[in-house]
């Protein structure tokens, strides 16, 4: 009984979507409130994934992250020391007419970090006593005597919620929120841009002068070597992101054509035959960038106890959905503790 009435007078909110903004407003929240995250897949992260195969292992989402803000490196200190974050010396590389036109070292000028082993183990320790309910695609966020009534794609009733932070991107808010229409208006406005995710792997060592490197005017954006980054094991591969225009205008084409085009033009570029990968697969990110966003970092409607926060926000990077994050569940952790 004890527990009850201690617990009574928290507040119970629930966060749709477990990526890093989802997860940091969590914690952000968790001695305020009880936090229930939904999540429409098995995992955490939302772009900041890893897919593994075999001996291979791809961070097929964001592919490092080099904090500019003093809030941003202290909530990564912890996890730095504990070795789930660790630096990422790459030697760079910037691309055009197949010519390495800039080579240097990355060095701490800024730090580029990277989750290890994986992209996605940072991420999970993020994640790490936060209560979240997997597989559960939230269809219909309503709003009735006061309290939120969230069901799933089943129409089966969730919960009843004083609060809810959506942290979906802006298209898929759109669909939960039909009724805040000034809402939806500006959310259609935040376009975020698509991007495919080439994943290769290879017998042996391509020998590339470079660990990452940035092709400048042509239909892919970024070449990395994802086993140069630390604790990556030896199995020697590739990921290779095409340009985020070239996405959003073949997005819906046969996945083998998109496939076979970025092979051949990250071939040409490199200087290598990649069709000799012993794997290769491809993703299709729908919702992978945006451009740099002006005003607020989150959206907060403290009448009806409604919040959003996403990368989207601000702009497409790793630090931006912990800003984002970071910064509503302050807001509404401000408000309850009035």
């Amino acid at each position: 009984m004890a527990h009850h009435l201690s617990s009574g007078n928290m507040k119970n909110i629930a966060i749709i979507g477990a990526g890093l903004s989802g997860l940091v407003a969590a914690r952000q929240l968790e001695h305020t409130a009880n936090v229930t995250i939904f999540e429409k897949s098995k995992g955490v992260g939302g772009r900041i994934a890893t897919r593994r195969s075999g001996p291979y292992s791809f961070d097929h989402g964001a592919q490092f992250f080099t904090p500019k803000t003093k809030l941003f490196n202290n909530f990564l200190q912890p996890f730095i020391l504990e070795g789930h974050v660790k630096r990422w010396d790459g030697d760079f590389a910037e691309i055009i007419n197949k010519e390495i036109t800039l080579k240097r070292k990355w060095d701490d000028s800024p730090p580029h970090y990277v989750g290890a082993p994986t992209m996605n183990s940072f991420a999970k320790q993020v994640s790490v006593g936060v209560n979240i309910r997997h597989n559960i695609l939230i269809k219909s966020v309503v709003r009735k005597d006061g309290l939120w009534k969230l069901s799933d794609s089943n129409e089966k009733l969730l919960g009843e919620y004083d609060w809810v932070i959506v942290s979906t991107p802006p298209y898929q808010a759109v669909q939960l929120l039909p009724q805040f229409s000034s809402l939806g208006s500006e959310l259609v406005a935040r376009k975020m841009q698509s991007c495919f995710s080439l994943m290769l792997g290879f017998s042996g060592d391509l020998s590339l002068p470079f660990d990452a490197a940035l092709p400048l005017g042509e239909d892919i954006s970024w070449v990395s070597v994802n086993s140069s980054k630390p604790d990556r094991g030896q199995a020697y591969c590739l990921l290779i992101h095409s340009t985020n225009d070239w996405a959003d205008r073949h997005f819906n084409d046969d996945h083998n054509v998109v496939l076979e085009h970025l092979i051949e033009e990250s071939s040409n570029i490199l200087d290598r035959d990649l069709k000799s990968a012993a794997h290769k697969t491809l993703h299709g990110w729908r919702f992978a960038n945006i451009v740099r966003q002006e005003g607020k970092d989150y959206f907060l409607d403290a009448a009806h106890n409604l919040a959003l926060c996403g990368d989207w926000y601000i702009k497409g990077r790793v630090e931006a959905a912990f800003t984002s994050g970071y910064k509503v569940g302050q807001a509404i952790e401000t408000i309850l503790s009035d």
